[in-house]
């Protein structure tokens, strides 16, 4: 699970911003404790702010690190792809990024510091016992592992000024270093586009079609026990767990099927041969008739609640941690909410998995805790701030506050400030300035 996240220099954000999963309010069902540590962490958190004020970029600098150790052994070579802050000294300055989860229940921290083409600093600690203990440490092409760990010979050896030392290391099984880097190179992301060239053909870190798609491909499996209260019930497939979320929409759909179409190439010459791709189909009932419509005649809404289904799904059952920009982008209020009860509730989510997500849905602040929000705004430069809602004191912030109207009157800043004199000048319907 994720304790803290914080990134600096990374799109819009300049000045190190930090995002904690730690509770406030730590007597709750959806807070989950750990023996090694003294806090409750959250399965859920929302970060809001107005348009451009930076609340996708919080979210993209995970999803880029969690992506930055799974490809840069693979895909980089002389170019670090980040995306530093355009404005005054971002270009020239590093980019960093730390991140502190829980692993199969021990602490780990882990803190990276890259410019365009080399990595200038690597670290990786845990807490296995309350105490920090060092499992490398890289500065530069200096690399140093603690003693006895299988993977510091062929780390070293796969190490390029661009590599990074966590990829190299997932190489050689070592239990420690891999269970922490397969946690984070496993975050999935759901956005609405790729603005990144990092994030084409990245593992994880997609609109999420793929995933929901293959649990209609794939031979049914039983779902994990997990997932429910008694392990003596029958349990269903993931296929019938993932259509039981789409019916749950109230879509009229009632089934899906993937088949294979056959087409001619045209293009081949000579002669022609017959291509075969998987074709999508989900299936209406009404009125006593069933008819298939392939996937793209599909409304957005539907498109975009499939795609939640795989990944939300394998982040319930596997304990992930799913990132969803624009979680209201198409989306009915009421399915929006019913995706956070899903992570809130320990009864489906007995795992673990974390659901952070970015909105302007107002209404889901009614389904949030005040130590689950998080506010962006611009600040004169142009570069994002990131603040917690629990952080604003008195009566402001009470726990009885409601907060979507609390937010919405402007009480703790992060909405668009809209100037009517300035746009009624603009259309003529007011006098200018002398």
């Amino acid at each position: 699970m994720l304790l803290r996240f914080e990134v600096s220099n990374h799109r819009s954000i300049h000045e190190p911003v930090e995002l904690s999963m730690i509770a406030i309010d730590a007597e709750r069902l959806a807070t989950r404790g750990f023996e090694m540590l003294a806090e409750r962490v959250l399965t859920v958190a929302g970060v809001y702010g107005p348009n451009a004020s930076g609340k996708s970029n919080v979210l993209d600098g995970l999803a880029w690190l969690s992506a930055a150790v799974a490809r840069s052994l693979r895909t980089w070579s002389d170019i670090i792809p980040r995306e530093p802050f355009k404005f005054g000294s971002g270009p020239m300055t590093p980019s960093t990024y730390a991140v502190e989860m829980i692993v199969d229940g021990v602490r780990y921290v882990y803190r990276l510091e890259v410019d365009d083409s080399r990595v200038l600093f690597e670290g990786l600690y845990n807490y296995p016992q309350r105490r920090r203990r060092v499992l490398f440490e890289r500065s530069g092409e200096n690399l140093t592992f603690r003693r006895g760990l299988r993977a510091f010979g062929g780390t070293r050896e796969l190490l390029t000024p661009s590599t990074l030392a966590l990829s190299a290391a997932m190489k050689f099984d070592e239990p420690e270093i891999d269970a922490f880097g397969r946690s984070l190179a496993g975050l999935q992301f759901i956005g609405r586009g790729s603005r990144a060239a990092w994030r084409r053909n990245t593992p994880g870190v997609s609109l999420g079609l793929g995933a929901t798609a293959r649990l209609f491909d794939e031979p049914s499996l039983p779902a994990q026990a997990t997932l429910f209260e008694d392990p003596s019930f029958d349990l269903p497939s993931d296929r019938d767990l993932a259509l039981a979320l789409l019916r749950f929409a109230d879509l009229g759909i009632g089934d899906v099927q993937v088949v294979n179409d056959i087409q001619d190439d045209l293009r081949a010459t000579p002669p022609a041969t017959r291509a075969q791709r998987r074709q999508l189909y989900l299936m209406h009932q009404a009125e006593g008739q069933q008819l298939a419509f392939d996937f793209s005649e599909e409304s957005e809404g539907t498109q975009r609640w499939f795609a939640l289904i795989g990944p939300t799904l394998t982040a319930l059952r596997r304990g992930r941690i799913l990132l969803v920009d624009e979680i209201d982008a198409s989306l009915h209020p009421r399915l929006s909410a019913r995706l956070l009860e899903l992570f809130a509730d320990p009864e489906t989510n007995r795992n673990g998995a974390q659901l952070i997500f970015a909105s302007h849905d107002t209404s889901l602040l009614n389904h949030l805790n005040r130590d689950e929000v998080w506010l962006t705004q611009k600040s004169g430069t142009g570069a994002t701030t990131l603040v917690a809602l629990a952080e604003y004191g008195g009566d402001k912030v009470r726990r009885s506050v409601n907060l979507e109207k609390a937010y919405l009157q402007g009480r703790f800043g992060a909405v668009p400030e809209l100037d009517q004199f300035v746009l009624r000048r603009a259309l003529g319907l007011a006098p200018g300035d002398e």
